[in-house]
């Protein structure tokens, strides 16, 4: 099996080597979805460094007021008069025009040679990322703090592999939520809350790039209830209450993308172009936010089979996003493979099957791989099944196994 990355574990050992070199270093941009613990892992910093660490939130009430940014500063550069001090800034696109500011602080630390690491958060890739590159390049390293995988739930959760893979499924795998998940009312309140509002309320529209919030919310809805499906925009368009230009979906769906809750997948193709001329399939990067959203919650795999099989194959696809893959579909008609992985995995051609499933459905996977040789054909498949395609000399594996640790 492949090695999964416990992104958590991952980027705390990564913060502490990086900030134990001789400051002032890069400054270390860490993004990732809401409420997968990033502020956690500020704090667990701000432990180790004692007195010489400022914590600073965008999204406190006094960042807002008058001076607050250079009294920050000015704490953290008073603290390194007696050594290597840390300033930490969560949210940090949240304060008005951070970028601007922090490259001329960040810029006077180095000329004046004072040591202080600068670690800086944002629940929005582009809030932080597009910022950074306009105002800061060459001046950070970014690390990105993703949905957790079943692995990590298993283990910080004391849960059983099959407990963890089956509760991924049925309720995503947003920490907080966990305690939550025996009383649906509140769990289903505590994600729209804490993470689907502020992440499209505020993460998003602070970007000042939605002149239509209540359309982005639409798409937002749309995209959810079609987890793991192939959609032209023009059929988006037309499920929306407000009327909205192809481009203008396209642009939402990619904001989203970059908030970390829509994956829009692009077709499996050799040139880039023909990629981004097809329609995307929707994948919404935590089952969390599909269980929270749908009136009758999570499918019952006996009385729902087939919503099911859209569940499991969105988790399925989402982990590979989360951990780092370049996913793809294919489709050429009548034939289709449900996802195409290249990266650290090696490259695969994916059909997800939770039912029983003859050899004639795994044609498409087959003719893809025939046409491509440089990729594996991989059934995920339900568990007990994975004979069945064997015997067609695919690689099989069960889609709880799979979500434990990846493919074969």
């Amino acid at each position: 099996m492949v090695e999964i990355e416990n992104a958590y574990g991952f980027c705390r050992k990564e913060l502490v080597e990086r900030l134990s070199e001789a400051a002032p270093g890069r400054m270390q941009i860490l993004t990732g979805p809401r409420q997968v613990g990033k502020t956690t892992l500020l704090l667990e910093l701000v432990a180790r460094f004692g007195e010489q660490a400022v914590y600073a939130a965008g999204d406190d009430p006094n960042a807002v007021l008058p001076g607050y940014w250079e009294r920050v500063w000015a704490d953290a550069e008073s603290r390194a008069q007696r050594g290597t001090a840390l300033l930490l800034l969560d949210e940090v696109h949240r304060f008005p025009e951070w970028a601007a500011k922090l490259k001329g602080n960040w810029d006077r630390v180095r000329r004046k040679h004072t040591p202080i690491h600068v670690v800086a958060t944002g629940s929005s890739a582009l809030g932080v990322t597009t910022g950074s590159h306009e105002s800061l390049a060459g001046r950070f390293e970014k690390l990105t703090l993703n949905h957790w995988p079943a692995a990590s739930l298993a283990s910080v959760f004391h849960r059983s592999p099959r407990e963890a893979v089956r509760g991924l499924v049925q309720f995503g795998s947003y920490p907080g939520a966990i305690e939550f998940e025996k009383d649906l009312p509140r769990w289903r309140s505590y994600l729209r809350d804490a993470i689907i509002e502020p992440a499209i309320g505020r993460d998003v529209l602070a970007l000042g790039a939605v002149r239509r919030p209540a359309l982005l919310r639409q798409i937002f809805a749309v995209a959810v209830g079609l987890p793991a499906q192939i959609v032209a925009l023009q059929k988006i368009q037309g499920q929306l209450q407000d009327s909205g230009a192809l481009e203008t979906v396209a642009h939402y769906l990619a904001l989203l993308a970059d908030a970390y809750l829509i994956a829009p997948l692009e077709k499996y193709a050799a040139q880039t172009l023909r990629r981004r001329s097809s329609p995307p399939k929707l994948i919404t990067l935590n089952n969390g936010l599909l269980t929270a959203m749908h009136p009758d919650g999570a499918p019952d795999q006996q009385r729902e089979p087939e919503r099911f099989g859209h569940w499991v194959e969105n988790a399925c696809l989402a982990f590979a996003v989360n951990q780092g893959q370049r996913v793809s579909y294919w489709r050429e008609e009548p034939l289709e493979a449900d996802a195409v992985f290249e990266g650290s995995w090696g490259n695969w051609a994916v059909e997800v099957k939770t039912g029983r499933f003859t050899g004639q459905e795994l044609h498409g996977l087959l003719e893809f791989c025939r046409r491509h040789p440089a990729f594996r054909p991989l059934a995920v498949t339900a568990p007990g099944n994975e004979e069945a395609a064997r015997r067609h000399d695919v690689d099989a594996i069960s889609w709880e196994d799979y979500l434990l640790s990846g493919p074969p």
